[in-house]
């Protein structure tokens, strides 16, 4: 159980617990009148009512529960449950990885521990429900990356669909969503840690071309290796970073 922020005034910390239990109670009716993503809410006056609360008190949890993408207000039209959308988290940790960068970089490191335990840990079920054209389709993807690295060009979105290929077979739009949180908080952290993209693109088309080798040899442990492995330069900058510290 958290402990009271010793920072924060009594009646402070009691209107934020108070404000946190709305936000639940909000929550729980939706559940409890089993609505989906893009159904109507009650109406400003329905949910005041069911919750026994004044309608300035209902705005204030409304606007933190749309911050965090749990209901959507459409102005004129209602408010409704959101749709799946994960830029609050994506903020949040861009946030985090950024703040610790002024730092250690301990959440930056965090956040590389997540995505390569994702990745190495999650590729083997993937390979198992590969097609001979989900296959072709990551081939010609890798072969983008070697054209452009030829070129001396970046090839950052075509990174990106590689990795989201290597993981489609899956059907887990959670997993994606992930995925696509990794990618902006790392482009945030490249940024920070003054990482030139244009060094060694070719290095990095054959670290993508090592790990289709290995899946389309069906090497479940060399794909899982090979993907760990693939972490290690932002896991070196980030040590670099530990170390000047």
């Amino acid at each position: 159980m958290s402990l009271p922020d010793a920072s924060l005034p009594p009646a402070r910390f009691s209107a934020q617990n108070r404000s946190r239990a709305l936000q639940a109670e909000i929550m729980e009716l939706i559940l409890n009148r089993d609505l989906k993503a893009g159904d109507a809410l009650p109406t400003e006056a329905e949910l005041a009512g069911a919750l026994g609360i004044g309608r300035n008190t209902l705005r204030e949890a409304l606007k933190v529960l749309q911050a965090l993408g749990v209901v959507e207000i459409r102005h004129g039209f209602g408010m409704f449950v959101a749709p799946a959308n994960f830029d609050a988290l994506a903020d949040g940790l861009t946030f985090r990885g950024r703040l610790s960068l002024r730092h250690e970089g301990k959440e930056a490191l965090q956040l590389v521990d997540v995505r390569q335990a994702l990745e190495a840990g999650l590729v083997g079920e993937a390979m198992d429900l590969f097609t001979p054209e989900h296959l072709a389709d990551i081939e010609a993807t890798v072969r983008q990356m070697e054209a452009l690295a030829e070129r001396g060009e970046i090839f950052t979105e075509v990174d990106e669909t590689f990795h989201y290929q290597l993981f489609e077979p899956l059907g887990n739009e959670l997993l994606s969503n992930l995925m696509s949180v990794f990618w902006k908080v790392y482009g945030k952290i490249h940024s920070e840690l003054g990482v030139d993209p244009l060094i060694n693109l070719r290095e990095t088309a054959a670290v993508h071309r090592d790990i289709f080798e290995a899946v389309k040899d069906g090497d479940k442990e060399l794909a899982s290796e090979r993907l760990r492995r693939h972490f290690d330069g932002i896991r070196a900058e980030l040590a670099k970073l530990h170390e000047a510290s």
